[in-house]
């Protein structure tokens, strides 16, 4: 790995891999821009990502791409209604010297797609928690850790809510970004249909290595944060709040539950994640505002009010923004 002599150094060395990614993947996904690079935004920040799309968007393409580039240990979990948690960590078996052994699952990889996370029961998305929050897991009572760095990037499909066991708070909250998937524009889908009705084949290469993602992380928690940038963040979670100090009117009318601190925390380091990448040194408030629906969006429970007016959680944003 490259050495640098300072931040400053290593900052710009960031700004210009992840430019060397986007380029990589661009490749292989057509459009989804904006989705890629909160992705990658949700990576370099040590968070999860939760992508929301209809079928036939690139989800599961985009992770397994993201995944190639990266050059990290890639599992996919298909989750079924009969998934089971021992079906995702794992289990233990008695062996031929009739001792019991831990067999690791799907989850012991750097990068975890949990495809369709909302059609298996609470039962098994709470498996997931401790991963997602500890970066371990606990079977038969011992706690294994997992490898870093360790990401969890799961699909769900908005429409199609049959047979579907939607995330608890608590497991949406764990989720730095809820990404919403959009149709491609016409230009990008003749290019989609071009590129996947022949026998184009695209070799990718590694543009970072673990080393590296664990080496940037450590450095986007380094990035210093001016204090008017850090209290509009925290001011921008409580106003989501009703009936508290610091809530928006908007809030005390459409919103029944607000963001929690872990909304602050992951504000803060986004914008830091942001400003990186665009070459900056210190986020600004631009790099806050950049980021917040994705952070927000998940964080925040209408009320009947809302739903019945058709108050749609981005417009809400929107006012809090503003």
């Amino acid at each position: 790995m490259q050495k640098f002599s300072n931040d400053v150094e290593a900052l710009e060395a960031l700004a210009v891999k992840y430019q060397d990614l986007r380029d990589e993947i661009s490749q292989v996904i057509v459009g989804q821009d904006e989705v890629v690079k909160n992705v990658l935004i949700s990576i370099f920040s040590r968070g999860h990502c939760l992508l929301v799309g209809v079928p036939g968007l690139a989800k599961t393409l985009l992770v397994n791409t993201i995944a190639q580039v990266l050059g990290l240990k890639y599992s996919r979990i298909q989750f079924t209604p009969d998934l089971m948690p021992s079906d995702i960590i794992g289990t233990e078996i008695l062996d031929e010297t009739r001792n019991f052994r831990f067999i690791k699952g799907p989850l012991f990889a750097n990068i975890l797609l949990a495809d369709e996370i909302n059609r298996t029961p609470p039962k098994t998305q709470s498996a997931l928690l401790e991963a997602m929050q500890e970066r371990s897991v606990t079977a038969a009572g011992n706690t294994y850790k997992l490898d870093d760095p360790f990401f969890v990037l799961a699909t769900q499909n908005p429409i199609e809510q049959e047979g579907t066991y939607p995330l608890p708070e608590a497991q949406l909250d764990r989720f730095m970004f809820n990404v919403m998937l959009d149709y491609p524009s016409f230009e990008q889908e003749i290019e989609v249909v071009r590129n996947t009705t022949s026998d184009r084949k695209t070799a990718l290469k590694i543009v970072l290595s673990a080393e590296e993602i664990l080496f940037f992380q450590d450095l986007i928690r380094r990035v210093p944060v001016a204090d008017n940038v850090m209290e509009y963040a925290v001011n921008l979670a409580a106003r989501t709040r009703p009936k508290t100090a610091r809530a928006h009117e908007m809030a005390n009318d459409y919103i029944s539950w607000g963001a929690g601190p872990r909304a602050s925390q992951y504000l803060i380091i986004g914008a830091k994640a942001h400003a990186a990448i665009h070459g900056k040194y210190s986020p600004d408030i631009e790099d806050v505002n950049a980021i917040a629906y994705s952070i927000l969006r998940h964080r925040i429970v209408r009320n009947y009010k809302a739903e019945a007016e058709g108050i749609s959680v981005e417009s809400i944003v929107d006012k809090l923004v503003d």
